[in-house]
């Protein structure tokens, strides 16, 4: 009797665990996403032209299914690309024009748990598409956060790295972006630019949101950054890392040396 009863309970065991694995994970709530800002902060209009450049129009977010196309690893190699921002595991890191989320889940992936991730975008139908891919795979280490066109609502010196794929020559205020996410950095903080090639002509895109090496150089080292690093293994990007040029400070920075 009794090892009747040790057989039945060892098989309702396994019958239970077999179930447990074939039934599909309950996705968590979608995460909240931080509409905070400052309404009563006066944006300039929007400028149509930036140190000899056209800025490229904002893409709709009607137009997110383009983000997450099936070819995008194909043309792009999205893969390469997150292996080379060498993201480590623990850091805070901002996917700045987020969309949707094509980055920034992998980016949550690559910090842990004990990382987080600024999802920032000026567009909240964007975001609410990101909280809710983000709860699907069951993240919670991204916090959703509603920017300007001035301003990312970044915390001060906390950031070890600001990811912009194919995003800056977007943005309609690029010297206000730009001071903002340079006091956003941490000391040894990185700006990421991956932009397609501008000096290319087989990389299919319209030259409007395209940029070449020296465009990017021309429009950053006066805001305060300058060339830190050059990742030249993608398809059709370039990938350029920057950091604070030596003339810029952060408190508690240590000296800087020649």
């Amino acid at each position: 009797m009794v090892n009747r009863l040790m057989t039945l309970c060892v098989g309702l065991a396994a019958l239970v665990a077999a179930v447990a694995r074939a039934a599909p994970p309950v996705a968590a709530p979608p995460l909240t996403v931080d509409t905070a800002v400052d309404r009563a902060a006066e944006i300039p209009p929007s400028r149509t032209h930036h140190r000899g450049r056209e800025i490229a129009q904002t893409m709709h977010y009607t137009g997110a299914p383009w983000l997450v196309r099936e070819s995008r690893q194909r043309e792009e190699d999205c893969r390469m690309l997150l292996e080379a921002l060498a993201v480590q595991p623990g850091q805070t890191v901002c996917d700045m024009g987020c969309g949707n989320g094509f980055y920034t889940l992998e980016l949550a992936r690559c910090v842990g748990p004990r990382g987080l991730v600024y999802a920032v975008d000026i567009q909240p139908e964007m975001l609410r598409m990101l909280a809710e891919r983000a709860a699907a795979e069951g993240l919670d280490n991204i916090r959703p956060m509603l920017g300007t066109p001035i301003d990312p609502r970044l915390p001060a010196a906390a950031v070890d790295m600001v990811l912009c794929v194919d995003v800056y020559h977007e943005f309609s205020h690029p010297e206000e972006m730009l001071a903002r996410i340079l006091a956003s950095l941490k000391p040894r903080g990185r700006l990421v630019l991956a932009e397609f090639r501008g000096e290319d002509p087989a990389v299919p895109i319209k030259p409007l949101h395209k940029m070449t090496k020296q465009q990017m150089r021309a429009e950053l080292e006066p805001a305060g950054f300058m060339v830190a690093g050059e990742f030249n293994r993608l398809p059709w990007q370039h990938l350029v890392f920057f950091q604070a040029s030596r003339s810029q400070t952060h408190p508690g920075d240590p000296p800087r040396t020649p």
